[in-house]
């Protein structure tokens, strides 16, 4: 099982970044370097609780889908969305927001474990790992950019 943690600082209330950070339009721009593109489930706007996105998208040269459904949600503090579908053995991304004055920390807290044995832990620690974190980096300063500019 691998484990990434990020910790990102943003100038926007709470409920701005909760709503951005499920937001399928917003996650499709902050992504466009993979082209994400929601192709079944919530295709638009704003994913709630038990909802399901299948997101296809280009990652090491492959167009790959992976289906996600929010599994559980605290508005606006906190949600999840786990894979339904997709290359991993298994995926589960914890998203937390905690407002500190005129500030949001959001914390990103993302587990997986590839399938494949020791050819899929290689490969993790080879490229996965540092693919998915650049991924998440790149989206919560996009993220973290649109958030700001609207306050």
């Amino acid at each position: 099982m691998t484990t990434i943690r990020l910790i990102t600082k943003i100038k926007a209330p709470i409920q701005t970044v909760f709503d951005l950070a499920r937001d399928i339009d917003v996650h499709q721009e902050c992504a466009s370097a993979s082209k994400e593109k929601a192709i079944a489930g919530i295709t638009s706007g704003v994913i709630g609780l038990g909802e399901t996105v299948t997101w296809r998208g280009k990652h090491f040269g492959f167009y790959l889908n992976h289906k996600s459904k929010i599994t559980e949600m605290e508005y606006p503090a906190y949600f999840v969305d786990e894979m339904e579908h997709g290359h991993f053995k298994s995926f589960r991304h914890e998203h937390t927001f905690v407002s500190n004055k005129e500030t949001t920390v959001m914390i990103d807290h993302l587990e997986y474990e590839t399938p494949m044995g020791m050819l899929g832990k290689g490969f993790d620690k080879w490229l996965l790992e540092q693919h998915l974190t650049q991924f998440l980096l790149n989206r919560n300063n996009a993220l973290k950019n649109l958030a700001e500019n609207q306050h």
